[in-house]
């Protein structure tokens, strides 16, 4: 450096006030011993020998700096009535410690390090040991007591100003860590540079980072009680590298500019029990690509430019994404998370999915998120053996092991776990604004022996196989959505017959607000791929289903899942020649949209997608230019708007109320007829008839008598039927049938379903 020494006298105005040293602060003289636990990362508070010091009973001030490779350093004061004063540090040796002594009693300031480096290179930066510790004791107690719903606004990267100095506060929880330092960029990924404080018996490291930028890439750097150096992702990152890069980003987490406040202020989820619900289930990566470039995704602007427009062309009202959370492999879909507070940067920025989002709103569109509180990865950055132990999963691998996925389990019963996990749901419903989280593979947590043989389990308290850390996890993060996020749902993806999945915790339940109906999805589609003259022997198939369909709010859905792993398409699963096969998916999906519950169907699903999905390309959407596609598509996008303006098929979803059967016994022509009921007394008819034989006349008893207008037909030829139907309408007879003292005699087309509204 060209800069002059400067007297250490300099730095003392004439008529400084005497100033006591901040409890933080140590009374201390560095010592050899000191040196050596900071280069060897045995420090857990690198801020007791660092930075700024009162020293000879407070006479003097000690400033020290660690900082291998540095030849020469002067010291600038930039805050206090002594800013703009220097001093030079004395190295100590070859150590890498500096010292500066200062000849005035103890002040706390803020100062730059100007710093010259062995091979001549010059650069400054303000010392993040000059600085107080910034997480509150409050935070802290909150953290312990699993109860900060806000812990991404603490932990993880956030910017933060000091003394009006800018920078990142980094903190992260690592219990059993020796010490923890954040490398970066900024740093040259050197450990030594930054190494963290940890606060107390609470687990968190911190440390305040001056003039850090937005955009900078940095990890944490831990070395373990076994003396293992880990290089681990920030676990509440809010950004990270694009697959296969693992660095977390630096990002803010306030800015963006909302226009979406009338949606917000007018939906809550106890209204959507009485509103329509026609779900389009979405993965981001493969709905659409770049036709220029098949192999770029499009980022969120782009896929909002055509998604919601077609969202409301065919009548959805919510969109439900597969894990849009960071993950590194595309072959997993998302289900295998490593950053749970980054939306992927596959598809762009926090703010491009946060637009996204803002976007859907404005067209009065809800946004849900499939969230995967039940297992993650064992990649090596990631969670897994955060610290050199078990941190976020079970240490006993029957617990914290997956044996079917090769994934660990988390630790519901640790309260940091499960205050990671709520705060982790509050931020996606608070600063992203989403209507809802669909729960991925709840039975996983519920069951202690899920997959697992006997021997391979430890059971419960009680000697059982239910979890109740799961149980207690899953009421307090409900209680807490329901003060804090209540415009959001919660569902629940649930394979088993566990009781009251949807029941409020009061009432003995989970308090999910949805559950998936697996049950009906695995009875109808059975039945469905069974050949039309064998169908009069799984007729239950279809029945079944009423028997239990008001024990939970059900979500009846045809998802992902069973169009991948050799499953084959919506289409391919239906049996027949080509005609009969459209012909039964038309009429498959009009009996859905009839049944009682809320629906989800997954995307392509809705124009025959003719092979089952892949993450890797983009959907078929040039089948639309093929006529059988194409008229499957119109009926779709026709049926999914009577379903939006016909009440009667969604208002009363969740109560007998709603839904009368007319006839379900009739096994040997294979039809079924109900009727559904809106809270102002309109009915619609439902009749199916499951074989490729018209039925007419097909007498049905009627639930009132008078007129009846035929208001959907799936054997319309403009879905590419045969075109048989009722002329429009139907009036009832004064014949006795189905119990009822009058009929309708209805023509029933081949693989058809028809819709009579009583006007």
């Amino acid at each position: 450096m060209k800069e002059a020494k400067v007297a250490m006298s300099e730095i003392t105005p004439k008529k400084a006030k005497k100033e006591t040293a901040p409890a933080w602060l140590k009374w201390t003289t560095v010592k050899p011993k000191e040196m050596q636990v900071l280069n060897d990362f045995q420090c857990a508070d690198p801020f007791s020998i660092l930075g700024l010091h009162p020293i000879d009973e407070g006479k003097k001030i000690s400033v020290r700096v660690f900082l291998l490779g540095a030849k020469a350093i002067i010291g600038e004061a930039v805050t206090s009535d002594i800013k703009g004063k220097k001093f030079e540090f004395e190295k100590l040796g070859d150590s890498g410690f500096f010292e500066a002594q200062i000849e005035t009693p103890f002040k706390h300031f803020i100062y730059r390090l100007n710093i010259e480096l062995e091979n001549g290179a010059n650069y400054s930066v303000i010392d993040p040991y000059a600085f107080a510790p910034v997480l509150s004791d409050f935070d802290l107690h909150l953290m312990g007591k699993g109860v900060h719903y806000e812990l991404y606004r603490k932990l993880g990267a956030n910017f933060y100003e000091e003394e009006g100095i800018k920078g990142v506060l980094f903190s992260v929880w690592a219990p059993n860590a020796n010490s923890v330092a954040v490398i970066g960029n900024f740093n040259s990924w050197d450990g030594h540079r930054h190494q963290m404080r940890i606060r107390g018996n609470s687990g968190i490291w911190e440390i305040f980072i001056p003039e850090i930028a937005e955009g900078e890439y940095y990890r944490f750097e831990i070395h373990s009680r076994a003396g293992n150096m880990i290089q681990k992702q920030d676990p509440l990152a809010k950004f990270s590298e694009l697959r296969p890069n693992t660095a977390s980003v630096v990002t803010h987490l306030d800015g963006y500019k909302w226009e979406d406040e009338l949606y917000m202020s007018t939906h809550s989820a106890t209204q959507v029990f009485g509103r329509p619900m026609n779900i389009y289930e979405v993965h981001a990566g493969s709905w659409k690509r770049d036709p220029a470039n098949p192999q770029r995704f499009l980022n969120w602007d782009e896929i909002g430019d055509s998604l919601i427009p077609y969202i409301l062309d065919m009548g959805y009202t919510h969109i439900e994404f597969m894990p849009v959370m960071e993950h590194p492999l595309d072959q997993s879909w998302g289900y295998q998370v490593t950053g749970y507070y980054a939306p992927t940067s596959r598809y762009g920025t926090p703010d491009q999915f946060r637009r996204f989002v803002d976007r859907c709103h404005q067209n009065n569109i809800g946004i849900i998120l499939d969230w995967v509180p039940a297992h993650f990865p064992k990649n090596a950055e990631s969670l897994g053996r955060f610290d050199g132990s078990a941190c976020y999963e079970h240490a006993d691998p029957r617990q914290g092991e997956h044996p079917h996925w090769g994934t660990y389990i988390f630790n519901y019963g640790r309260t940091e776990v499960a205050n990671f996990l709520i705060s982790n749901a509050m931020y996606w419903l608070k600063e992203f604004h989403i209507d809802g989280l669909r729960v991925d593979a709840v039975a996983s947590m519920l069951y202690l022996d899920y997959g697992r043989n006997a021997g391979e389990w430890i059971p419960n308290k009680d000697g059982g196989n239910v979890n109740y850390d799961t149980i207690q996890f899953l009421k307090h993060l409900n209680s807490i959505m329901g003060k804090v996020t209540p415009h959001a749902i919660l569902i629940a993806e649930e394979s088993t017959s566990f009781a009251a999945i949807t029941k409020p915790p009061e009432q003995g339940g989970l308090g999910f607000h949805y559950k998936w109906n697996m049950g009906w999805m695995n009875d109808f589609l059975t039945y469905m791929s069974k050949e039309p003259v064998h169908r009069r022997y799984h007729h239950h198939n279809l029945t079944f289903s009423m028997i239990y369909a008001y024990s939970e709010n059900f979500i009846l859905v045809l998802s992902h899942d069973e169009v991948v792993h050799g499953k084959g398409s919506m289409l391919s699963k239906m049996p027949g020649d080509c005609w009969q096969q459209f012909a039964n998916l038309r009429l498959a999906y009009s009996y859905m949209y009839a049944h009682p519950g809320k629906k989800l169907l997954f995307m392509g699903s809705e124009f025959g997608q003719g092979v089952e999905w892949s993450e890797e390309h983009s959907l078929d959407w040039h089948l639309l230019g093929y006529e059988v596609h194409k008229t499957l598509h119109d009926m779709m996008r026709s049926l999914g708007a009577i379903y939006k303006n016909e009440s009667a098929l969604w208002e009363i979803d969740h109560h007998w109320e709603g839904f009368e059967w007319i006839s379900c016994d009739d096994v040997d022509n294979s039809t079924i007829v109900f009727a559904r009921r809106s809270a102002k007394g309109e009915v619609i008819l439902c009749a199916f008839n499951f074989t490729p034989v018209p039925r007419t006349p097909y007498r049905v008893g009627a639930p009132l008598e008078g007129k009846w207008v035929e208001i959907f037909n799936s054997d319309s030829a403009l879905w590419g039927g045969s075109n048989l139907g009722n002329a429009g309408e139907v009036w009832t007879k004064n014949i006795e049938a189905h119990g009822r003292p009058h009929s309708l005699d209805l023509n029933l087309p081949p693989l058809g379903a028809v819709y009579l509204k009583k006007v």
